[in-house]
């Protein structure tokens, strides 16, 4: 990896420049990349925020929006493969592996463009230039936060690109109420008002902006979804592509839906599992002693942060709580005493 003095060197002169992030983006995601453009906009570089999916309406109201592609729109698709192949720098933020980009994968994995990752999940694989990577870090906005100050720009921090960031490290903090919430976070988000940060405005659009069928999904999945196994201090949601359907599920309605789970008295583990089309994707969440990436990746093909992971199965809906049912059980002992997970496969 270069030093950031080569990484300054090259940002130094005007770019064409390319941001992306991972699969079905949360605020840390959007707020990284954004941030990071609105920045990058000001030193006179040509940015184009691509992003591989579409995400929450309630992220829309951030500072370049409306110029991002969507790389699952086959209208956007061809723009984005050509501005991909003309880059000359490409930004690869909040994600550790470029599998994350999905369809988008080829097409960046293929740019000669100069790549820079920024992340702070565990287990980053070998595809950038330069790196700006750890896992102290509660989000990748704390990073990007960090890095500009580092390259000694803080003053080009404007009231927009504040706010992007303090979204990212509002919400992978949860709110300021998970252990990952640091010192270090609320010295920065303190910066970040400082530089006009709307905190109270940015909380209201992304925690109490519902729409009508929103409210009535989250009403039915916790009366009639919501599966709590006491032995195992664990609860979990299964939610059908049935019941997607029946509520007219917009891409980020199940957003935080796994922690009213993990809220209950008692309960150590929580999951969400949400049937789509290409599988059952996976949320999981615990409490702060017990580490739900390990299970994760040892069971789920997935992985994340200690207390905040995701998985995916190929299995039907019921097959897979069936077998998440069975690990737990199986693994109770190991996991809920935050010793490391060993399975033997049969």
């Amino acid at each position: 990896m270069q030093e950031i003095e080569s990484f300054k060197e090259v940002i130094s002169s005007p770019k064409k420049i390319v941001i992306t992030t991972h699969h079905k983006p949360d605020a840390d995601a959007l707020g990284s990349s954004l941030g990071m453009a609105n920045f990058l906009l000001k030193k006179g570089h040509e940015v184009t925020v691509i992003t591989p999916s579409d995400y929450p309406s309630f992220l829309h109201w951030m500072k370049g929006n409306d110029d991002v592609l969507n790389y699952e729109d086959k209208k956007q698709q061809t723009k984005a493969n050509k501005i991909i192949a003309d880059a000359e720098v490409i930004f690869c933020l909040d994600f550790s592996c470029l599998s994350r980009l999905q369809d988008m994968e080829h097409a960046v994995a293929q740019s000669k463009a100069y790549k820079v990752n920024i992340d702070h999940h565990q287990d980053p694989k070998d595809f950038a230039d330069f790196r700006y990577w750890s896992t102290d870090a509660a989000a990748t906005c704390e990073l990007v936060y960090e890095l500009i100050v580092e390259l000694g720009e803080k003053e080009a921090i404007d009231e927009d690109i504040a706010d992007c960031l303090y979204a990212g490290i509002m919400t992978d903090t949860g709110g300021f109420r998970h252990p990952n919430t640091t010192k270090n976070v609320h010295l920065i988000t303190a910066e970040l008002i400082d530089l006009g940060a709307d905190n109270s405005r940015i909380s209201r659009l992304i925690y109490d902006t519902n729409s009508i069928n929103r409210l009535k999904f989250i009403g039915f999945a916790i009366t009639r979804r919501l599966v709590i196994l006491e032995d195992q201090q664990t609860a979990y949601f299964a939610i059908s592509k049935k019941d997607l359907r029946k509520y007219n599920s917009k891409t980020g309605d199940t957003e935080g839906l796994v922690n009213y789970a993990l809220s209950l008295d008692g309960i150590k583990v929580a999951a969400l599992f949400t049937e789509r089309e290409d599988g059952v994707k996976i949320s999981f969440r615990s409490t702060e002693e017990i580490a739900v990436n390990k299970f994760a990746s040892e069971f789920f093909d997935g992985g994340g942060h200690k207390n905040a992971a995701g998985g995916k199965s190929p299995l039907s809906l019921k097959e897979t709580t069936e077998k998440f049912e069975k690990l737990i059980k199986e693994n109770q002992k190991t996991l809920f005493n935050q010793l490391e997970l060993i399975h033997e496969k049969n």
